[in-house]
């Protein structure tokens, strides 16, 4: 069993880096392609989009934190998180391959409902082996002297992830068709959730009795805690600026990939090739606000970046041309990115030292779960009062219309206000944190 040694040994990467990138692949993949199979196979009504994506986020949200606070309780002979992780990734990839077969049943409405249902089952799946338990698992075995390794790790790994949803799926799809292409998905994620998962270990953890733990519930119920938000007003302050952010990007990114089909007429494939050039330009532009968000001032990266993210979004649904459709994307999302890099930089700063994991999990809120539920939402309205009806497989609906993205630009902007209210005062340096 693992210790906290300084050194992690070659099988330690091998696992983390197998669970990281496959779990982040299916997620990207999730993001993005599951949307685009409801409109194609199922309506092109984009209400059932909207639903999909708010019920996979309520359930990640949730799953994260029910799951995350379980797997912290859990004591057995085959590990703490082990269990978690090896059936997880076995039963995300199942659901994952009988997720398109709800294109066979006939009856739209209930086609619609398995459809929620489905993405909502393989979310709770994915969240349980990869939100919860993974990410928990990586933080045990990090030492101060791995920790920025394991970060890298981590975060190359959505950078690879992203870049072969982006490239490969689209490709993938044209060709093979979702079929073929989900089931692909889903027996890459079993296979290595068996392999790495069967050869991850977990930390040792000293024995503790019944009587130092509290309460399932009591411990769940202190994420909610309303003295919480009195005492941490900033931090509070900043994951309002992360929830309206969010919502005005997620009004117009689930319908992205069926606007730019059906608007703009470019190709799954073409949007692979523009999809991958606009992720690596986004890495090339946010990197250095990484390297430099301990440096600047916070608050002014974040308005400079959020301004010009939201004018490449306007900008973005006044062109059709490939070459603007890239560079016009690429301010939208490299800046996005970079507006992101800065938030969370802020907002891990003023975290209370004793509470970090207890905000993390209350940032799955304000990040995912509300986001998702209220984006898409704005989104599918616009979509139903200004899009062009259209006619899909038999089923009425709408083409998803360029306001989507003016909407969510100006949604973004607002979410800059609450920043008027609280100041990085140390240019950029560590805040004292409130308990």
């Amino acid at each position: 069993m693992p210790t906290s040694s300084s050194r992690l040994s070659s099988r330690t990467w091998f696992v983390m880096f197998a669970l990281a990138l496959t779990g982040q692949i299916a997620w990207a993949v999730e993001n993005s392609w599951f949307n685009t199979f409801v409109y194609d196979t199922i309506t092109p009504d984009p209400r059932p989009v909207a639903w999909m994506v708010a019920g996979s986020a309520i359930t990640a949200t949730l799953t994260t934190l029910f799951m995350g606070t379980l797997s912290d309780r859990m004591r057995s002979r085959w590990g703490r998180r082990r269990p978690f992780i090896l059936v997880g990734y076995i039963l995300w990839g199942l659901s994952t391959v009988l997720f398109p077969t709800v294109a066979y049943i006939q009856t739209t409405s209930i086609a619609i409902i398995m459809v929620v249902v489905a993405d909502s089952i393989m979310t709770f799946f994915g969240s349980t082996a990869n939100d919860a338990a993974f990410s928990a698992w990586t933080t045990d075995i990090a030492t101060t002297e791995t920790r920025g390794r394991v970060e890298g790790v981590l975060n190359l790994s959505v950078f690879l992830a992203q870049i072969v949803a982006m490239v490969a799926a689209g490709m993938l799809i044209d060709s093979l068709g979702y079929f073929t292409f989900f089931y692909l998905l889903g027996g890459i994620v079993i296979v290595v959730g068996v392999i790495a998962g069967s050869l991850l270990q977990d930390v040792k953890l000293p024995a503790e009795s019944d009587a130092q733990k509290p309460s399932f519930l009591s411990e769940f119920a202190e994420l909610f805690d309303v003295n919480t938000l009195k005492e941490n007003r900033e931090l509070f302050i900043i994951l309002i600026f992360i929830m309206l952010s969010s919502i005005g990007m997620q009004v117009s990114l689930p319908y992205l990939i069926i606007y730019l089909e059906n608007y703009i007429g470019v190709t799954k494939t073409e949007f692979s090739i523009i999809g991958g050039a606009v992720m690596l330009g986004s890495a090339v532009f946010a990197i250095p606000f990484g390297l430099l968000a301990d440096k600047w001032n916070k608050r002014n990266m974040i308005f400079f970046a959020t301004i010009v993210s939201s004018l490449g979004g306007i900008l973005l649904s006044l062109v059709k041309n490939l070459p603007l459709l890239a560079l016009t994307g690429l301010l939208w999302q490299a800046f996005s990115v970079a507006m992101g890099i800065a938030s969370v930089a802020w907002l891990k700063d003023l975290l209370p030292e004793q509470n970090r994991g207890k905000f993390l999990g209350i940032r799955m809120i304000f990040w995912i779960a509300i986001p998702m539920v209220i984006g898409p939402w704005i989104g599918s309205t616009l979509i139903q009062n200004f899009g062009a009806p259209t006619t899909l497989n038999g089923q009425a609906g709408f083409v998803p219309a360029p306001i989507i993205f003016q909407v969510g630009s100006v949604i973004s902007l607002f979410a800059l206000i609450p920043l008027f209210f609280i100041n990085d005062r140390k240019g950029g340096s560590r805040s004292a944190p409130t308990k």
